[in-house]
């Protein structure tokens, strides 16, 4: 059952029993950056149904836009109120949300970021995510090894996210520069970069219009563009769409990260060269498990061997694989996709 309530102003999304919780009940939270984007979407159906098998409470709150930090706080204050044991969070401000999570902490409340890392990482009890570095890294080794020798000369136009910040946003794009072969500047950051092959950088808050925008921003600085990479898929359809209606959207090669139905839909269309596949279903239902866990006895989530958070996995979607970057074909990140 899924519910509205008003809480500090804000609107948010609550799923969960109307009745109160039994005593013995365990009650747990879902906050994500917003509840309209597919990726968060998924994420909360995910959590939802492991949350049915396994008996537990689960309400889940949505910031109105991504970037809504002040809604997100609201909810965990809520969420420590209501008792909750496990928190499940989608940061739209890695840092500013650090206090209201230690808070959570603080109360006995295990927190696990899901897809977005906390700065600093142990903020959190533990992440579960995609390795956002390695999602960017296959589409930039994809990128490259298609272009051939024709790396050399490549104008690359970036289509982040937003400012940059120690996030998914750097994560991926860099991990897209280093698989490239461009050399990084500060890693934690994007921009940075002096490789002359960069066009620049531009944001687009992970939206198609502002692909778009972004996409007529880089062109307009250098109208040779011919390898575009974006945040993610909604963004690269924007910027499909400026490239179309200048006549170049065959001549450009564009890469993304998320792997929803729809961004496997426009690789399969030849929109997209290649994405990166996530998998915010299990991150979610994984997420629900530990939090059981903690409930049951205390034990705490481990992270992945040789990582400092729990990998769910990503794999790279293309209708035309390359050697030496490993990939699954579009019919089987059809089967995988979401939204």
């Amino acid at each position: 059952m899924i519910r509205k309530m008003l809480l500090a102003g804000s609107v948010f999304a609550a799923m969960g029993a109307i009745a109160p919780a039994q005593a013995d009940t365990v009650n747990a939270c879902l906050i994500t950056k917003t509840d309209t984007n597919p990726f968060f979407v998924k994420m909360r159906e995910g959590a939802a149904a492991k949350a049915k098998e396994l008996g537990i409470e689960l309400n889940a709150y949505a910031g109105k836009v991504d970037g809504d930090n002040d809604t997100q706080v609201a909810a965990i204050e809520t969420c420590i109120a209501n008792g909750a044991k496990g928190i499940l969070l989608t940061a739209s401000d890695t840092s500013a949300i650090v206090p209201a999570v230690k808070q959570a902490r603080d109360a006995g409340i295990l927190v696990i970021a899901l897809d977005t890392p906390l700065n600093p990482l142990d903020s959190a009890d533990m992440t579960f995510a995609t390795d956002n570095f390695l999602a960017g890294e296959l589409i930039g080794q994809w990128a490259a090894k298609t272009l051939g020798d024709k790396t050399a000369d490549a104008k690359i136009a970036m289509l982040d996210l937003d400012v940059s910040q120690p996030t998914v946003d750097v994560l991926r794009n860099q991990g897209f520069l280093k698989g490239f072969g461009i050399e990084l500047g500060d890693p934690n950051k994007w921009g940075d970069e002096t490789d002359p092959r960069i066009v620049g950088n531009d944001v687009t808050q992970g939206n198609e219009e502002g692909g778009r925008k972004a996409m007529e921003s880089l062109l307009a600085k250098d109208p040779s563009v011919n390898v575009v990479y974006t945040i993610n898929e909604p963004a690269a359809a924007g910027a499909y769409e400026a490239l179309k209606a200048i006549g170049r959207e065959k001549d450009v090669l564009i890469v993304s990260v998320d792997g929803g139905c729809p961004g496997v839909a426009n690789v399969e269309a030849g929109v997209i060269g290649a994405t990166s596949q996530q998998y915010p279903l299990l991150m979610a239902s994984k997420g629900i498990e530990a939090i059981a866990a903690w409930a049951k006895d205390g034990t705490k989530p481990m992270a992945s061997d040789g990582k400092d958070f729990f990998d769910t996995g990503v794999s790279l979607v293309t209708g035309k694989p390359v050697d030496g970057v490993k990939s699954i074909s579009v019919e089987e990140g059809k089967k995988l996709c979401w939204g």
